[in-house]
């Protein structure tokens, strides 16, 4: 049975065939993402995908503030592999998966299991952010909420959505972005899902949940922005010294 596509691998694989029947050439500049989302008539968080998932495999180079461009040359065609899920798909099935988990484990935490995830908590507090340290926490709280909902089940599905999002080239690359930008996990925002597990109250775990992972979805979406922002002020910043340099007054000679 053939495996069903992501939506962003369909997307990844239109573009890249109609690289390569010549709709747009070497050095040309595809659409803008609003256009794409359009066209495919998917979201823009999945266009990104897309283009990242292309620009891994060397078929596309994006340049911040300018926009995204075929390579001059292009790799074998199938080269690459791949990529396994990018990270909007995942954060979108965690906020299903980890919503819920966070509701159940309100409802039948055991003391133990409430006093390992405050250790957890402590500990991810007292970092420094964007440690190592506090990266791997973070996996380990949101672990701690799935094993003690005491369903094995809840907990393997959990841990597989981790695995993916460390072992996904697509979407390392996409959250390496955000944390050269500084965005980083949140413990304001775990002692909340916290204090609501503590205070036993499923619904608010689980709309705490769901409002963390939410933001970090948004989160990734605003690394884009920021790369063009900066990307562009380093232009301009060049563009001026180039100019400044042309027309710096020199000292006269004797």
């Amino acid at each position: 049975m053939t495996e069903r596509l992501k939506l962003y691998q369909r997307v990844a694989q239109e573009l890249e065939a109609a690289i390569r029947k010549g709709v747009y050439q070497p050095g040309a500049r595809l659409p803008a993402e609003r256009v794409l989302a359009e066209d495919f008539k998917v979201s823009r968080p999945t266009i990104r995908e897309a283009v990242i998932a292309m620009e891994i495999r060397k078929i596309v180079e994006v340049v911040h503030g300018s926009g995204v461009f075929v390579v001059e040359r292009l790799p074998e065609d199938g080269a690459g592999g791949e990529l396994n899920v990018g990270a909007f798909e995942l954060i979108e099935a965690r906020i299903m998966f980890e919503g819920e988990a966070a509701g159940l484990a309100a409802s039948v935490i055991t003391p133990e299991a409430l006093a390992t995830l405050a250790d957890l908590l402590a500990r991810m507090e007292s970092l420094s952010p964007g440690s190592d340290e506090e990266l791997g926490l973070d996996r380990r709280f949101h672990l701690a909420i799935a094993e003690a909902t005491q369903n094995t089940l809840v907990a393997q599905s959990v841990e597989h959505m981790w695995d993916l999002r460390e072992n996904s080239e697509l979407c390392r690359h996409m959250f390496e972005q955000a944390r050269q930008v500084g965005i980083v996990p949140r413990p304001e925002e775990h002692r909340q899902i916290y204090e609501a597990i503590a205070r036993r109250d499923p619904q608010a775990a689980r709309e705490a949940m769901r409002a963390h992972l939410v933001r970090v979805s948004e989160d990734l979406l605003q690394v884009t922005e920021l790369e063009m922002i900066e990307q562009a002020r380093r232009a301009i910043k060049e563009q001026r010294q180039r100019i400044g340099g042309r027309h710096a007054i020199r000292p006269a000679t004797a």
